[in-house]
């Protein structure tokens, strides 16, 4: 099974793993043969909505691991990254970066860092937003805040939202 691309990038601060989450990262690896996450550092999710209830970096970390294992996917290396650009803006290795239509811009700034450092652009690889059930999308924020659990459903006052191992 041949893949699109030899080397990928895929960034995140992929707190509380959620259907977006797993869809970015599946779509990584369908297309690329080897996955660089950038996993963000806690001194970055400092300015986040609900900062203070994003989950430690090596809770994170772990998580991403976990999901790896239980899904099978090998030929990885999770980075801790500072800033919005990381490391892919000196990897000269990479072919594309994966990202949501929500996180588009990201590449483009990306890219534009490293036509800057002399080295040529990424692939840009988009997927769709994944819907929840009490809106548009779903995402970390509205996990930290209680409305929606991690498959997007919506979370009724009073109870706690789904903790399921479903990866």
């Amino acid at each position: 099974m041949g893949k699109k691309y030899r080397k990928v990038v895929v960034g995140g601060t992929f707190d509380r793993l959620h259907l977006g989450h797993k869809a970015l990262l599946r779509k990584a690896f369908e297309v690329g043969r080897y996955v660089y996450i950038g996993l963000t550092s806690d001194e970055m999710i400092k300015g986040k909505p609900h900062a203070e209830k994003i989950l430690p970096y090596r809770v994170r970390l772990s998580d991403l691991v976990k999901f790896f294992e239980v899904n099978g996917y090998s030929g990885y290396r999770i980075i801790k990254i500072n800033s919005t650009i990381g490391f892919a803006d000196r990897l000269k290795s990479l072919d594309a970066i994966v990202v949501s239509e929500e996180t588009y811009k990201g590449a483009l700034i990306v890219n534009r860092a490293r036509e800057e450092r002399g080295l040529k652009p990424l692939e840009i690889v988009t997927i769709g937003i994944v819907r929840s059930g009490i809106g548009p999308k779903i995402s970390s924020s509205l996990i930290r805040a209680g409305l929606i659990d991690p498959f997007g459903r919506p979370v009724s006052s009073g109870s706690k939202a789904h903790k399921g191992k479903d990866v």
